[in-house]
Parts: C-alpha cells; structure tokens; sequence
C-alpha cells in the first residue's frame, strides 16, 4: 500500500516515512527564532519539566491505550484521510520519545514500563516471509499492511539500540541485528547506473531512486552494531554504505543531495536528518575503528552543516523531526570531540519552538503541513511532531544535566 501523499500549496510530502521529495520553505527569519549566539541558557530541570510536559500532552491526546493495543493517532483531531492507528515512523518517533524519557535525571526511571511497551507494540508492524520486515501500516489483522521501507527499518533498529544501551537487554541488541539483512536488500548492485550503489528507498520494483537517508541511517545502525559487536561484516557495511553518500551524495561540507534516480537524476533537496547520519555514521566509526579520518570528516561535516543550518530561518523551517535526529547526531560527536556550538544551537531551536510553536492550552506542538515552520492553528497535531520535540527536551535535560556535573 503506498503513503499518503499531502500537498499543501508547491509542498508535496510523504509523511508515513523519512524520505521527503518536498522542497523546503525558506522564508525570512521569524522575529521569534533564536540565533544560537543568543540564545538564553535553560537548565536541566526545565527542559526535564517541557519533555515531561510535551510526553504527557503525547500520551493525553495522541495515545490510545492498552485496549487499541498500545497504538497512537497520527493526528488529533483525526483527519478525514487518517488510517485507523499512525504508520510505522510516527510510531517510532513515539517508541524513540520513551527511550528518551528514560534518560531524565530523578524521573527517568519512571518511563522504563512505558519504553518496554513501545516495543513490543512496534512488532505489530512486523512481517515474516521471504522478504521480511517492518510494514509502513499494520499488516492483517489489524491493518491492511504497507509497503517495506528501508528508512523506516534502519530507524527502527537504531531506536532498539538505543533501547539496548539503556537497559543491557539483549532482545533489543538481537532485533536490530535482524533489521541488518532487511535493509542490505536495499543495496543496488547495478553497475551500469550513475554513481553505482546506494540504497533503494522502499522494497518494490517500482522502486526508481536511492536515497541517501536509506544508505547513511543503515550505515550508521551497522557502525553502531559493529561497535557492540565487532562483526568486521558490519564494518564493512557500514564502510561501504558511508562511502557511497560521501563520493556520490555530498554536496559541500555536511550537505548531502536527498537522492538519485535510476535516469540519472539527482534531486538536491536538503535536510537536516540526512547532515546529521553522517556524521553520526562517521562519529560511530571512528569510535569503532579508532581511525581519525572518520573524526576528521565529522568534524567538518559537522561544522559545514551547523554553518548552513543555523543561517536564517533555516533550521525553523526544517521539519521538527529531522532537526531531532540531527541534534543527537551532533551530541554524539560532542561526547568525542567536544564543541558548545551544538548544544548551543540545539538549545535555541528548544527554545524558540517552544515559545512559538506550543499550545499552552493542550501542550501540543502544530507547525505547517511540512511539519516545520510557523505555529499553524488550524493544524492539527501530529504525534510524529509531538514525539520529536519530546526527544528533542529530554535529550537537552540529560545532556545539561552531565555537562553541569562535569563541571
């Protein structure tokens, strides 16, 4: 079953996946958008109370409980065209939001019996077979079943390693694992095409582009399970993967071009979830290997990207979701080679989509269609957003907290 696809205006978006073919709005800065040179500093126990705020709202209006089988809305209010539950990725960004709660400081504990249930619930999505893998909507019986998408399981499998360094449970370890053989059926051998390789975007004949969010967030799962591991199959992946985004996607420093088509097309939308798995993909590597080449690259993909990102309204208009896998990209490198430009950034954009985008009445976040960008009223609200901005506080609560204590 294909995604929904909504226009909005020139703006056409997928939303039940990562891949967005839409081109970004990039508008004149809004008054309310903070640089990060300005930005005021906000301590831990309040992003620790805005991630508690923005869950409950999650949970209040979006989740439908243990009698729906641990299901969410894609929206509230529900539109005319919503399937029954959400799709895959916006489950998942409300499995990532839980994993991330954990990590409050004092409360986070709390949030272990909620995280253990998202992922029991997400292998409702599951299909066996000789093509396995994460559906993009339930498979029988409780949905209609969709098409595999690799983005979806790469993301997948990087939230149940998430999970796994969070409890030791090896379950969690053992299922991204397995996500491994779904997405290396994505790879396109074809040697006769423009730059040969890449990841194909979803699992269909019809199928016409790779993508490089598919190949950089599975290079970026295999480098990570190569560090738990130490399987050089997954080294070799991950090497292979990140090379092909880096000879053939990469536009300047930190900006990768989304995908190619199979004519030859190369389509140069940008997007901060793409700047951000590569250098997560690079940071993991380096960790893994030891090898500084791969600090080196994130290093400056990092700095590119933050240079690009942070101009304007630019990362404003970034849907929320991807500005959240970009920050803990940049987090994840901050542990390594440490620079408060990320934080800093990553705390004006908090800051800012907090006091703009924010219903005080309900707690929840509406933006545009796109999913980034001005406060929308009449918008409904979207459990993939909501989701994102409670990853996006909970991971600045936990980040202030250990950066105040290491000081």
């Amino acid at each position: 079953m294909p995604r929904p696809l909504f226009t909005h205006a020139a703006i056409s978006v997928v939303c039940a996946g990562l891949l967005w073919t839409a081109t970004p709005a990039h508008a004149e800065g809004p008054a309310h958008a903070a640089s990060p040179e300005r930005a005021r500093p906000v301590s831990s126990a309040v992003w620790a109370d805005r991630a508690t705020r923005a869950y409950d709202a999650l949970q209040h209006h979006l989740y439908e409980g243990p009698a729906q089988h641990g299901l969410y809305l894609e929206h509230t209010p529900r539109q005319a065209n919503d399937p029954a539950h959400s799709y895959l990725w916006p489950f998942r960004e409300a499995a990532q939001a839980a994993v991330d709660m954990q990590h409050l400081p004092r409360t986070g504990s709390s949030y272990r019996d909620d995280a253990a249930e998202r992922f029991d619930t997400a292998e409702l999505y599951l299909t066996a077979g000789p093509r396995p893998g994460y559906e993009s909507y339930l498979p029988a019986p409780l949905g209609t079943g969709g098409d595999i998408y690799y983005d979806d399981n790469a993301v997948v499998a990087l939230s149940q390693l998430d999970q796994y360094e969070a409890t030791g449970d090896r379950r969690f370890l053992e299922r991204a694992e397995r996500v491994v053989p779904v997405v290396s059926r994505a790879w396109d051998g074809d040697d006769a095409k423009s730059c040969p390789g890449g990841m194909d975007w979803y699992d269909s004949p019809n199928n016409t582009i790779r993508a490089t969010n598919v190949t950089a967030l599975s290079a970026q799962l295999a480098a990570r399970l190569y560090e738990h591991t130490r399987d050089r199959a997954y080294l070799h992946k991950a090497e292979q993967w990140y090379g092909w985004v880096y000879s053939c996607m990469r536009k300047a420093p930190g900006l990768y071009v989304n995908d190619r088509g199979d004519d030859g097309s190369v389509n140069e939308t940008l997007w901060t979830y793409n700047s951000g798995a590569m250098i997560g993909t690079a940071t993991a590597l380096y960790r893994g290997t030891g090898d500084a080449a791969y600090l080196r690259k994130a290093v400056e993909d990092a700095k590119g990207s933050l240079a690009h990102w942070t101009e304007g309204s630019r990362l404003h208009d970034q849907p929320a979701v991807f500005n959240a896998f970009y920050f803990k990209d940049l987090l994840d490198l901050d542990a390594v080679r440490p620079d408060p430009a990320y934080l800093r950034a990553m705390s004006a954009y908090a800051d800012s989509t907090y006091a703009s985008n924010r219903d005080p009445a309900t707690g929840l976040f509406r933006f545009q269609p796109s999913n980034g960008g001005d406060y929308d009223p009449a918008a409904p609200a979207a459990t993939l957003n909501q989701s994102a901005m409670v990853q996006i506080f909970a991971t600045l609560a936990d980040a202030t907290h250990h950066r105040r204590g290491s000081h």
